[in-house]
């Protein structure tokens, strides 16, 4: 928010009740001990823009102070990647009018919280996933139908093609600028009770899932018995056996350390999962044309870094997997994929048809060419 500006709307205080931080400002009472929370300004992490070759450094005034949050780790996670990407090249080229701080780990508050709080303007900048926001707009959860995409490739041409336009332009229907998506890669389950080879293994597991009405009904057709947990709340689920198991991608699955306390992984590359790089609408409407343009600009470094990390650790975490699990499959996916066919037509009335209908005649063509 600009510095000047503090308008918050009374439903803001009940999100910042919980978590004691306003968006815009930056004073001792708003910020919480960093070594504690893992809070990091933008200015720590990237090269001062606006240093001079003498090393002197030019008294530019900052009109806008800008939080991120998101519910991952800042070092070593793609999220992470993007927010310092656009943290740097959005302070380089604002000339110093931009800082950034950042709020990874759910710092500032919850994931559901955090995406209430762009809405009416209580935090600038978050980066949910895309299943999260499907609560708000259906047809965020489209793209993790199962086996829908197969690969990256074919997931980043729906993204960045005129399907990803649609979806992040229905952002605006509910108080956000959806600047860009940031990867987070293909699902693999995990479990502690034993090796899955065939979807009878999943029969009887209880396995968490993120609150996507297509992630739910797809191991609901796998038998599975699913609960929804916050991603944070994995580890302590997982090591208390309250769930038997859950799927992530393999970096967010070392990110939360659940290698630890999972002794069987199945490699099913079954679902996308991706995040969205909302702002308040608001806050974007009010920034001058080059600012947007810096802003947007931004978001596409962003994206970029994310799937850039994610293309260089991804086989090398697939790899280390062999070590740190005691037993690693690659089941025969077609029976899985026979199963979960149902999957779409349950979901359709949800997320609408015309959607899912988009999607598949996008791959349909893509893969024609």
């Amino acid at each position: 928010m600009k510095k000047s500006v503090l308008s918050l709307v009374a439903a803001s205080a009940v999100v910042l009740a919980a978590c004691g931080v306003e968006s815009g400002q930056n004073n001792g009472n708003n910020n919480t001990d960093n070594a504690d929370n893992n809070t990091n300004t933008a200015a720590n992490d990237t090269d001062d823009a606006n240093e001079n070759n003498d090393g002197a450094t030019e008294d530019v005034e900052v009109e806008y102070e800008w939080q991120i949050g998101w519910n991952s780790g800042l070092d070593g996670d793609s999220k992470g990647e993007a927010a310092k990407a656009f943290a740097e090249y959005v302070e380089a080229e604002s000339n110093g009018r931009v800082e950034i701080e950042f709020f990874p780990n759910e710092t500032y508050a919850t994931s559901p919280e955090m995406i209430d709080a762009v809405q009416v303007g209580a935090l600038d900048m978050a980066l949910p996933g895309a299943n999260e926001l499907a609560g708000l707009i259906p047809e965020y959860a489209a793209l993790s139908l199962p086996f829908l995409t197969e690969g990256f490739e074919e997931a980043h041409a729906v993204l960045d093609g005129p399907v990803g336009d649609d979806l992040k332009a229905l952002g605006r229907d509910v108080g956000f600028e959806t600047l860009n998506d940031v990867e987070i890669g293909f699902a693999q389950i995990t479990n502690d009770v034993r090796p899955i080879e065939t979807p009878e293994d999943v029969q009887g597991l209880s396995i968490r899932s993120p609150n996507d009405v297509s992630l739910i009904e797809t191991f609901n057709a796998l038998g599975a018995s699913v609960s929804t947990m916050a991603y944070t709340e994995l580890y302590s689920g997982l090591s208390q056996g309250v769930i038997d198991g859950q799927f992530n991608p393999m970096l967010s699955i070392y990110d939360q350390n659940m290698h630890e306390v999972q002794d069987y992984l199945a490699v099913t590359n079954h679902t996308y999962y991706y995040s969205y790089f909302i702002m308040n609408a608001d806050l974007f409407d009010s920034l001058d044309e080059d600012l947007q343009e810096i802003v947007r600009e931004g978001s596409v470094r962003a994206r970029d870094a994310a799937r850039d990390f994610i293309g260089s650790e991804e086989e090398a975490a697939l790899e280390r997997a062999e070590d740190e699990f005691e037993v690693v499959t690659y089941p025969d996916l077609e029976p899985f994929q026979e199963i979960v066919l149902s999957v779409y037509d349950e979901v359709a009335d949800v997320m609408g048809e015309e959607i899912i209908q988009s999607m598949q005649d996008f791959l349909e063509e893509y893969r024609n060419q």
